[in-house]
């Protein structure tokens, strides 16, 4: 059972602090993974709120994310930035892991672009390369621990949701004409969420790509549930910051030091992706 099951008003008490505490209202809003957060230092015009501000708002305490809303202007869009996330792993419900994307929509937020890191099972994929992600395997939403338990409030979404296009096909498009556009290599494939905090064993990276996923982090299937459950529009890209060990005995090693260290390789590449998206937001019927 549930610690806690949250209500509309607790989202909505929650979306009229931020609300209070920025002169922006932007529809577009952005999470930054492990190794992304300082992207939101390039934000013009900025309002920063920690979450220990917010009410309700659950606090990260993960290095690699800084715990705050930065609100403000990128590419000339008003968008908000989670600069870091909550994960399940560090002892939160999925009520609070997904409570952010519920303020977001309480907020004004129409469209949800999610990062991560993530470990690369695609033995084509390299450390550096940048996943769009195209579908996703919620393995702990599938076995229990899934956000959309409990009593439903039609009013935040539909009882039975129907998650057949999880990432729009509108914003896909977007992203591959904006990769060409800077001549950057796009992967495309399917992401599955686990638990974490431990990485992989290799008996377990050879399951997973027998299920059909081509990389593997510990956050965003959820995420992704609870922004589909409240009508917002959903684009998702993994960094993928090392490629899994599917044997045993091998001489290397998965760490989240390792983790950081690529994301910094990575972050000019979100960056400039993300930006060309922006810049682009246009192109989009919305």
């Amino acid at each position: 059972m549930k610690a806690k099951q949250f209500t509309r008003q607790d989202f909505q008490t929650a979306a009229d602090y931020i609300a209070q505490h920025t002169r922006h209202r932007p529809k577009i809003g952005l999470v930054l993974g492990s190794g992304f957060g300082e992207f939101a230092d390039s934000i013009q015009d900025a309002d920063i709120i920690p979450y220990a501000d917010i009410p309700h708002f659950p606090r990260s305490t993960v290095e690699g994310h800084k715990g705050r809303l930065v609100i403000g202007l990128l590419e000339a869009r008003e968008v908000l930035v989670m600069q870091g996330r909550v994960h399940f792993y560090e002892g939160f419900t999925m009520e609070e892991v997904t409570f952010p994307v519920r303020v977001m929509r309480a907020f004004g937020i129409q469209t949800l672009l999610l990062t991560n890191a993530a470990g690369g099972l695609n033995p084509d994929f390299r450390a550096g390369d940048i996943m769009m992600i195209e579908d996703q395997i919620n393995l702990l939403g599938i076995v229990g621990a899934n956000p959309l338990m409990g009593p439903n409030d039609p009013a935040l979404g539909p009882r039975f949701l129907d998650m057949s296009t999880p990432f729009d096909r509108e914003l896909r498009q977007l992203a591959l004409r904006v990769a060409q556009e800077i001549g950057l290599p796009l992967r495309r494939g399917v992401y599955v969420g686990l638990s974490g905090p431990a990485f992989e064993t290799p008996a377990e990276v050879r399951m997973l790509r027998h299920l059909g996923a081509d990389a593997t982090g510990m956050s965003t299937t959820n995420e992704v549930l609870a922004a589909r459950h409240g009508g917002m529009r959903v684009l998702a890209f993994s960094g993928i910051t090392n490629e899994a060990i599917d044997h045993i005995d091998s001489p290397r090693v998965t760490s989240h030091e390792e983790v950081l260290e690529t994301g910094k390789v990575l972050v000019p590449r979100m960056v400039a992706l993300l930006r060309g998206i922006l810049r682009r937001w246009d192109e989009v019927a919305l």
